[in-house]
């Protein structure tokens, strides 16, 4: 799995920082393209700290040999207000099944996730002409805060990430007092928190590689085969009743 060594890290010690490997996971006949991660952010903001903890994130993704793509909110239209073929939903729709794994990463504000990014996530339903957009993908959480250290937002993605039935990675980034943790040019600073969005990118791409030829099989369900099996047999007899007479 290729990484991108030449991107700009300056905060990364190279001798430490390991591209992860599908064969010490168990999975030598692994798909070999990259994994692909999406991922969404929730602020508008010109100067948005979760934008720039995003794509700092997209950065160190790149540089484990993952394959990223950044969906942009801007005119997103809110959920329901606008049809399904709007440009900006189909984008996020396929961008979602495009995707094997995706980090999610939203200010906190008023103790929770912000509308920016929840109207992101309405807008994936949970099954699509019988194709589910999220179901099996791996997920990360993350989240900024403008005053001291709080875990609110990154728990009620843990919840929306269960409800849209992915696979939320253990590791996640919380960063408190984010206007501290980034320079003039949006750039985080090194540190401990810098670290942790390392870790938490790092577990993503050894999860997303672990799941991802497995996701089919880990989301087959005994109640759904059950009901696919009531719905066949149903045609079925309506076959052989259409046939008698």
């Amino acid at each position: 799995m290729p990484a991108d060594r030449d991107l700009p890290l300056p905060n990364i010690a190279r001798a430490q920082f390991e591209t992860p490997d599908p064969r010490r996971l168990g999975m030598p006949g692994a798909r070999p393209h990259p994994p692909r991660i999406l991922l969404l952010y929730g602020s508008l903001r010109e100067r948005s700290y979760s934008r720039f903890l995003t794509l700092e994130a997209e950065r160190i993704l790149r540089g484990l040999g993952a394959e990223t793509r950044v969906f942009d909110p801007r005119n997103l239209p809110l959920a329901d207000n606008a049809p399904a073929d709007h440009l900006k939903v189909v984008e996020l729709r396929e961008l979602s099944l495009w995707s094997e794994g995706q980090v999610w990463c939203s200010p906190e504000r008023h103790g929770a996730v912000t509308g920016v990014l929840k109207n992101q996530i309405d807008w994936l339903p949970l099954e699509s002409r019988g194709v589910r957009p999220t179901q099996g993908r791996t997920l990360a959480v993350m989240q900024v805060s403008g005053g001291s250290q709080s875990f609110n937002a990154v728990n009620t993605l843990r919840l929306l990430g269960r409800w849209m039935r992915m696979v939320t990675i253990p590791n996640q980034s919380s960063v408190p007092k984010a206007y501290e943790q980034f320079d003039e040019a949006g750039r985080m600073l090194p540190g401990p928190l810098y670290d942790r969005v390392v870790d938490v990118m790092e577990e993503l791409v050894k999860f997303t590689l672990l799941t991802r030829d497995l996701s089919g099989y880990l989301t087959d369900r005994y109640s759904e085969r059950k009901e696919r099996a009531e719905k066949e047999a149903k045609a079925d007899l309506a076959r052989l009743s259409g046939a008698v007479e």
